[in-house]
């Protein structure tokens, strides 16, 4: 009986029809003599899961808001028992558990399934311009509202939503963006009793 020398070879199956071997199990990346990590890595637990990119919205917007409810001067919109941050409060951990367990669905494996009618390709990539220009929008108008006032924030935020979401009607957004804001204005500060940052165009009209 003689001693055959081991190689790292694969194994192969019987030859096939045309004379080639086949490998039996394609070759472990991870058992590499110099310890080269697998293809892929970490970051291919990742791919397919494009819906955790709204799990760390959902996140950072719950984590805006608490922080808001928590920071709120309550001394001139007190009541009763249950002041302004409570709804707001509520809110905010509310968005932080949706968070949490939509990211574990979706490394669960879960995925979003489109409706029988619905022609959405849920593999094309996502539409990151769209994304950054509304969070830019949004931020820019939470910004400007205490120096503007909302009427004039509000308009720059319906007319930037509306363009980040492919509107090009240049002559009329700015107009339907501005009766908006002025109707919501006018609603929350003078009908509701909600108190809104005016800023200089409601000290003018």
């Amino acid at each position: 009986m003689t001693n055959e020398p081991k190689t790292n070879e694969p194994k192969t199956n019987e030859p096939t029809a045309d004379g080639t071997r086949t490998p039996t199990e394609p070759p472990d990346r991870k058992d590499a003599p110099d310890g080269t990590p697998a293809p892929g890595g970490p970051l291919a637990l990742l791919r397919g899961k494009s819906e955790l990119g709204v799990c760390v919205l959902l996140l950072a917007l719950g984590v805006l808001v608490l922080i808001d409810a928590l920071t709120m001067d309550t001394d001139y919109a007190q009541r009763g028992p249950v002041g302004p941050e409570a709804v707001p409060t509520v809110i905010g951990i509310a968005l932080l558990v949706v968070a949490a367990l939509l990211a574990v669905d979706v490394l669960r494996g879960g995925k979003g399934e489109a409706e029988g009618g619905e022609d959405i390709d849920l593999d094309a990539p996502s539409e990151w311009r769209t994304v950054l220009l509304l969070a830019g929008v949004f931020l820019a108008s939470a910004f400007l509202i205490g120096e503007v006032g909302f009427p004039i924030a509000g308009a720059l935020l319906f007319w930037g939503a509306a363009y980040a979401l492919g509107s090009r009607a240049f002559a009329t957004d700015p107009l339907v963006a501005a009766v908006l804001s002025v109707i919501t204005y006018t609603v929350f500060n003078n009908l509701l009793g909600v108190p809104l940052p005016g800023g200089p165009l409601m000290e003018v009209l």
